[in-house]
């Protein structure tokens, strides 16, 4: 008798009919009501979000995780760690204040601009070209420029891998805008919701519970 795969990643969750649903923002999904947290991983990081809290920019990059985790997310107390995670002053040599991590993927990546902020988010091509394809020369400028307050504030590249396409902004007011808006919103779920679905999470060792704290709706 051939024996049945156990789901992976969302899918133990979330039925592919949910998943679709709160792409499309038709559903909230409903979420643990309590977290399964470590305590010895909490400490572990607390002293690099106390200085993260002292860096001229640690309130708007907790205002921008505030908006970022509930919209961009789905289920994420029951997730939190082991299907997703956040790292506060990773040691890259980038330099991030924070990263959101799925399996192997960045997520999406917060820098110090001066006392200002930028972002990067790791997406689908296919999702900002004009006819749903992977094709760099289809790509939607148009909306992209749009899409955030200033046309400068945005830039973008076309990475090696497959479907992949890095929008990069500078500024909390831009990438607010950017993350409110409704197409530029389901590209960038649609995008977490493919790594989630890859399995267990490969940071989990690196997940600051302190900044999730401000990731996680009320």
């Amino acid at each position: 008798m051939a024996k049945t795969s156990r789901p992976t990643g969302l899918r133990q969750f979330l039925s592919s009919e949910q998943q679709r649903d709160w792409l499309d923002g038709k559903i909230n999904l409903p979420d643990a009501a309590e977290r399964a947290e470590s305590i010895e991983q909490r400490f572990r990081y607390a002293a690099r979000f106390e200085k993260l809290l002292r860096r001229p920019q640690g309130k708007q990059v907790l205002e921008l995780l505030k908006l970022y985790g509930p919209a961009c997310i789905p289920i994420p107390r029951r997730t939190e760690r082991f299907h997703w995670s956040v790292s506060c002053l990773p040691s890259t040599s980038d330099k991030p204040l924070v990263r959101v991590n799925a399996s192997w993927m960045e997520l999406f990546t917060l820098y110090a601009d001066g006392e200002d902020v930028r972002a990067r988010f790791i997406t689908h091509l296919s999702d900002f070209t004009t006819d749903g394809s992977a094709t760099p020369g289809q790509l939607d400028e148009a909306f992209l420029e749009q899409s955030v307050t200033k046309p400068e504030d945005g830039s973008w590249f076309f990475p090696s891998g497959p479907d992949m396409f890095i929008v990069k902004l500078r500024g909390a007011a831009s990438i607010r805008k950017f993350i409110a808006d409704p197409r530029a919103l389901r590209a960038i779920r649609t995008f977490n919701l493919t790594h989630m679905n890859r399995g267990r999470n490969a940071y989990q060792a690196s997940h600051s519970y302190s900044v999730a704290d401000h990731m996680l709706p009320d």
